[in-house]
């Protein structure tokens, strides 16, 4: 009966980690705290969290504006656009899978983030200090959401906040019948500042 018992143990234990491991939510001790600076861009520094369920209380600007709960992937996009862009959304509130809206057409206005809205796939390429938004899974409902930092002919360069300390990611794109296709199924599409 024991053997039998550590055998659904080991067994288990050995899904829960493939499954981490699958859905990247494992994260390996790193020597980083929290809080600390792992990267940045265009000056807006990214911070390491830790566990990717972490929270170390909310951020909120001088003038009020709600940027997030510190160091989730939410408060990295919205403060880098109000520090890069100058830009507050409408809605300051939402998980990262709510930032896209799924009523809208390829390249409506989202009016809760004031932002152009693209679909994936879309007519039109991502661009880089787009936000890049993931839908959520069985692992992480509240999905996920980056900035496009790089573009290049087939591939985009994301920097992303709450990944553990990898912070940047290159996912390939292609262009089939007039439409740009981020290559990955979890990817809703992509918002962008109206010019």
């Amino acid at each position: 009966m024991k053997i039998k018992h550590y055998a659904y143990l080991l067994i288990c234990t050995v899904m829960i980690c493939t499954a981490g491991l699958w859905t990247g939510n494992i994260i390996i001790k790193s020597g980083y705290v929290t809080g600390q600076i792992i990267d940045s861009i265009n000056g807006v520094y990214v911070y390491y969290n830790g566990d990717v369920d972490n929270v170390s209380g909310r951020n909120v600007t001088a003038n009020g504006y709600n940027l997030g709960q510190k160091y989730q992937c939410v408060e990295f996009v919205k403060r880098y656009y109000y520090e890069y862009f100058n830009h507050q959304m409408p809605d300051s509130y939402g998980n990262a899978k709510d930032f896209f809206d799924s009523k809208l057409k390829d390249g409506q206005t989202n009016s809760k983030r004031n932002l152009v809205q693209y679909t994936n796939p879309s007519k039109t390429q991502p661009e880089e200090g787009d936000i890049l938004i993931f839908d959520g899974t069985v692992f992480n409902k509240y999905g996920h959401v980056a900035i496009i930092s790089k573009v290049t002919g087939s591939e985009i360069e994301i920097i992303q906040q709450n990944k553990g300390a990898k912070s940047r990611q290159k996912i390939s794109f292609t262009k089939k019948d007039g439409k740009y296709r981020i290559n990955s199924k979890r990817i809703s599409g992509w918002l962008r500042k109206k010019k």
